[in-house]
């Protein structure tokens, strides 16, 4: 079986507060974009991944993929498989590629085995291997709380009209880096209210909390930010922690 685990950008991403377990609460729009990995699994005599294109730390032992079927055959008894990952989008980057290719890896098992478990269930996974992994799950416009596992729908015609525009400049921004430098705090209107705004008027009220200090870390991402405004985008952001960056363009055609 053959998938596509798609990337996503976050359209405003706001640190609330730090939880007692050391996370962060945060309140986010999901959304999901077209670039992808190609994700491929076959059964197998024994378990085993295999990782091409970009290359990224870690044992493929411990792979994300690797842990979302562990998770299923130790519930379901599933048999072995072989996971093939063709890595395309770039890591550190702020587009949650390593959180699609283990969501899509619960989907394409589901399915294979004939589990039957609805996406509510395979969330519920998901949850257990990243904050943004449920998201994909149902890969659709969502406004994320909590750790971003919280998920609401939000219209998913808010970009009727529009392009995505994406770079992707040769900076890793970890997690641990993200968070490190950003001051939590409360905000007066909730994304879930900004983000039904014109898209124009995005810039003026929707921003990413990381922006501040990771900009002052790599000017060069801010610079790109400002280059998508001259060129004609009406809302430009970083994508989550970064450094992925997108710009919004009304379609012209």
């Amino acid at each position: 079986m053959l998938s596509y685990p798609n990337a996503k950008i976050n359209i405003g991403l706001n640190v609330l507060e730090k939880r007692p377990d050391g996370f962060h609460n945060i309140e986010t729009v999901f959304f999901p974009v077209p670039d992808s990995d190609i994700l491929e699994i076959t059964e197998s005599s024994f378990p085993k991944m295999f990782r091409y294109g970009i290359e990224y730390p870690g044992d493929p032992r411990e792979d994300l993929c690797m842990r979302a079927y562990g998770m299923l055959k130790d519930d379901f008894g599933i048999p072995p498989v072989e996971i093939h990952l063709y890595k395309r989008l770039p890591v550190g980057a702020g587009l949650g590629g390593g959180s699609s290719d283990a969501a899509f890896t619960l989907k394409m098992l589901n399915e294979m085995f004939g589990l039957g478990l609805a996406p509510e269930r395979l969330a519920e996974y998901a949850g257990r291997l990243g904050s943004d992994c449920p998201f994909f799950i149902y890969d659709k416009p969502m406004l994320g709380r909590g750790r971003g596992e919280i998920l609401v729908p939000v219209p998913e015609n808010i970009l009727d009209g529009y392009e995505i525009r994406l770079v992707f400049p040769p900076y890793f921004i970890s997690t641990k880096q993200a968070y490190g430098g950003v001051t939590p705090r409360r905000k007066e209107t909730s994304l879930s209210d900004l983000i039904r705004l014109p898209v124009e008027e995005w810039k003026n009220f929707i921003g990413n909390d990381f922006e501040e200090h990771i900009f002052k870390a790599v000017p060069e991402l801010g610079r790109l930010k400002e280059e998508f405004y001259r060129q004609g985008a009406v809302y430009a952001s970083m994508s989550g922690s970064g450094s992925a960056l997108f710009g919004i363009f009304k379609r012209t055609e």
